[in-house]
């Protein structure tokens, strides 16, 4: 596969290299190689694949649509979109009651941030100092876990806020604990000092994902909305990867009670397929039609695409995903928290439902642990397990662990199994 990448392919993730062999079918909560090897597929492809992959009844959607209708104009409307916004709002709550649909997540963050600055008129973003929000322009000003460095200077106007990692505190109180509170004082301090008085939105995701699987204290969500009205900012929730049932609830936010100004989806809307979604109130839109809200695309409100996100809902719905969700998210966390006892090194932990973190620890160097998770990752791979290393500098040792909903009791403990034996392999092995 290097031979073959080196050869024809554009390497497109940073420093991380392809993984090993070339899938040719996928099926389930597995994928398949063309050399005849299987692997667990405990990242649900790109995060997206909630329902695993070829399920069947997305792929009889996906026949039966494009048979029929599978590209308009960008101003035509079709029955499957406009089916999809009705059927999406009403997973929601007041006053979320309007929809537009879009390719990718950044697509989504990009056409967010650019009503939310129309709408307030004014221009800076607030996102978290180990945000991911998209690769394109103002996604990418906003995103601060990876690809700053070499491109020249970001959109004006951006600020990153301090992340409240609890198993990794800056700000404690007199009992050692992230005192985040404190620390989210003290990052609008600065970033009131910084602003020209042009605060138009904040983005962040419920549980940072790609930032280590970071999930926010209980009350934080709700005191950054109140940071942000008090200074006339729209709140943006970017539930790219927690929202549709993979946190245990329809979407992240509903642990907190706070709606957002502006929900942005997409991976899981089209179950590995490209479908994402902003969505807001009929207030905001409206405000941003009078100032002529301009965000077209070839692809947007597609017929084929938005088939798909219908039978994603039936699926959701009628299988009761969300609690499927928090009950393999139980048996998965708990069976993890039983290899701490068996692995030193396993420092923490942590995240919600089918979407969860495992932070090793491997001594007082970054390089240490970045070592460590790179050959856990591989020997995973080996045994026929495919997870998710954050590979970021300092970030080596934390796993993104996030299997279908559809996957079953048994692959769960086979996955746990198999994690078991590559920590015992790659430990033993040092």
């Amino acid at each position: 596969m290097d031979d073959l990448a080196a050869r024809d392919l554009i390497r497109y993730s940073g420093h991380g290299a392809f993984t090993p062999g070339v899938v040719e079918r996928a099926e389930g909560a597995s994928v398949f190689t063309e050399d005849g090897r299987a692997l667990l597929d405990f990242t649900s492809g790109q995060m997206s694949a909630i329902l695993g992959h070829s399920h069947p009844e997305i792929v009889a959607t996906i026949r039966e649509q494009a048979a029929r209708l599978d590209h308009l104009y960008s101003g035509m409307l079709s029955r499957p979109v406009v089916d999809l916004a009705r059927r999406l709002t009403g997973t929601l709550p007041e006053p979320l009651d309007k929809a537009v649909f879009l390719t990718t997540g950044a697509e989504s963050n990009e056409a967010a941030l650019r009503m939310a600055k129309l709408v307030t008129g004014k221009h800076e973003i607030v996102s978290f100092a180990r945000s991911w929000h998209g690769m394109t322009q103002a996604a990418a000003s906003a995103t601060y876990v990876a690809g700053r460095v070499g491109y020249g200077p970001s959109a004006p106007g951006n600020f990153a806020l301090p992340v409240p990692d609890s198993f990794h505190p800056d700000i404690v109180d007199a009992d050692g604990r992230l005192d985040w509170r404190r620390q989210l004082d003290l990052g609008f301090d600065l970033i009131d000092a910084q602003s020209v008085g042009s605060l138009a939105a904040c983005i962040v995701e419920p549980v940072l994902s790609s930032g280590g699987v970071i999930d926010l204290p209980p009350g934080y969500l709700a005191a950054l909305r109140e940071k942000c009205h008090e200074r006339g900012m729209l709140l943006i929730l970017d539930e790219a990867q927690t929202g549709l049932c993979r946190t245990g609830d329809w979407y992240a936010f509903e642990r907190d009670g706070v709606v957002p100004d502006i929900l942005t989806l997409s991976k899981t809307l089209g179950a590995g397929l490209p479908l994402a979604a902003v969505v807001t109130s009929a207030d905001i839109e409206e405000q941003a039609h009078e100032k002529g809200f301009l965000f077209f695309t070839t692809h947007v409100n597609d017929p084929l695409p938005a088939a798909v996100g219908g039978t994603v809902l039936d699926v959701l719905r009628r299988d009761r995903l969300d609690l499927r969700a928090r009950e393999l998210g139980e048996r998965l966390t708990g069976g993890l928290r039983e290899l701490t006892g068996r692995h030193p090194v396993i420092g923490d932990v942590r995240g919600r439902g089918l979407l969860v973190g495992l932070e090793l620890t491997a001594g007082p160097g970054e390089g240490d642990v970045d070592k460590l998770g790179a050959a856990v990752t591989r020997r995973c791979t080996e045994l026929g397990l495919h997870m998710n290393i954050v590979q970021l500098p300092g970030m080596g040792g934390t796993f993104r662990i996030a299997p279908p909903l559809t996957a079953t009791e048994a692959e769960i403990d086979r996955g746990l199994s198999i994690l078991d034996d590559a920590l015992t392999d790659v430990t033993r092995a040092d």
